[in-house]
C-alpha cells in the first residue's frame, strides 16, 4: 500500500489569534503539535493582506520544522522572493483575490502559461518542489506538465461543497473529474496532491485514488481541534485516509 501522506494547514490558527489582535494561539505551536502527531508536512499560505499567517510566523516555521514546509504564494514578486530566502521544500503557487474568504478555485494556468513558467524556474533552481493549485481539469493539468510544475494538487472544493449541500449527482461528476485528472497527471509524470474542504465524511473517495501522494488539509481539522484536540482530530483524518487506502 502506497502510504497516503497528510499534511497540516495551519493558517486559521493564526485567524483566530489574529482576530483578537494576540498573540496567541500560535500557529507555530499548531504546526509543531501537528509534526508530534504524525503531520507528514505543514502548510501555511501568506496572502498578500496577511490577513491570518504572517512573515515572521513564516520565518519561525522555517527555522523550527523537521517536516516539510509547503509554503502557499500567489504568483507575484514579492511572495518569489519570499520563497527564495527562506527556500521551503515547496511552494505551491495559487489564485488570490482579497475578497475571497478562502481560495475559491485553481489557478488559471492555460492563458498563463508563459509568465507562470518564467516565475517558477526561480523557485525550482533554488531547490523548491514547485506545485500548482488547480481544478480538476485536462487543460490546466496539461499546462502545469508543460510549464514544469513538478506536481499539481487538484481542488477538491466542488466535490465537498456538493456533498454536504446534498446534491450526490453533481458530487459524483466532479469526482469523477478528480479520478480521471488524478490519472492523467500522474501519466504525464506530475505528482498528484488533493486538498481543499475535505472532512471526515468526505476524505474517503479522494483518499482511494491511486495517484494520489499528499492531502492538505486545514480548516476542517482545525475546526475538530476544538473538541478533541489536534492530536485527535489528525489520528482521526489519519485513520480514514488508511482505510480507504487499503
Amino acid at each position: 500500500m502506497n502510504r497516503l501522506r497528510l499534511g497540516v494547514n495551519i493558517d486559521h490558527v493564526a485567524t483566530v489569534r489574529n482576530a483578537r489582535g494576540t498573540a496567541y494561539p500560535d500557529p507555530v505551536r499548531a504546526a509543531q503539535l501537528a509534526e508530534e502527531a504524525g503531520a507528514d508536512g505543514i502548510t501555511a499560505h501568506l496572502r498578500e493582506d496577511r490577513r491570518h499567517i504572517s512573515d515572521t510566523d513564516i520565518e519561525r516555521l522555517a527555522a523550527t520544522l523537521r517536516v516539510p514546509l509547503n509554503f502557499e504564494m500567489a504568483a507575484t514578486v514579492e511572495m518569489q522572493a519570499i520563497a527564495l530566502r527562506h527556500r521551503p521544500h515547496a511552494v505551491c503557487i495559487v489564485p488570490e483575490k482579497r475578497e475571497e474568504r478562502t481560495t475559491e478555485g485553481g489557478l488559471e494556468v492555460a492563458r498563463q502559461e508563459n509568465a507562470l513558467a518564467h516565475f517558477i524556474a526561480p523557485l525550482r533552481e533554488a531547490g523548491c518542489r514547485v506545485s500548482i493549485f488547480i481544478a480538476a481539469d485536462r487543460a490546466q493539468v496539461e499546462a502545469a506538465h508543460r510549464i514544469g510544475a513538478q506536481v499539481v494538487e487538484l481542488h477538491t472544493g466542488g466535490y465537498c461543497d456538493h456533498h454536504h449541500e446534498g446534491d450526490l449527482a453533481a458530487r459524483d461528476g466532479e469526482l469523477v473529474r478528480l479520478t480521471e485528472m488524478a490519472a492523467l497527471a500522474h501519466d504525464l509524470g506530475l505528482e498528484v496532491h488533493a486538498g481543499h474542504g475535505l472532512t471526515y465524511e468526505t476524505v474517503g473517495p479522494i483518499a482511494a485514488l491511486p495517484q494520489v501522494m499528499e492531502l492538505n488539509i486545514g480548516h476542517f481539522l482545525v475546526g475538530e481541534a476544538i473538541f478533541r484536540g489536534l492530536p485527535g482530530a489528525m489520528a482521526e483524518m489519519r485513520r480514514l485516509m488508511d482505510e480507504a487506502r487499503a
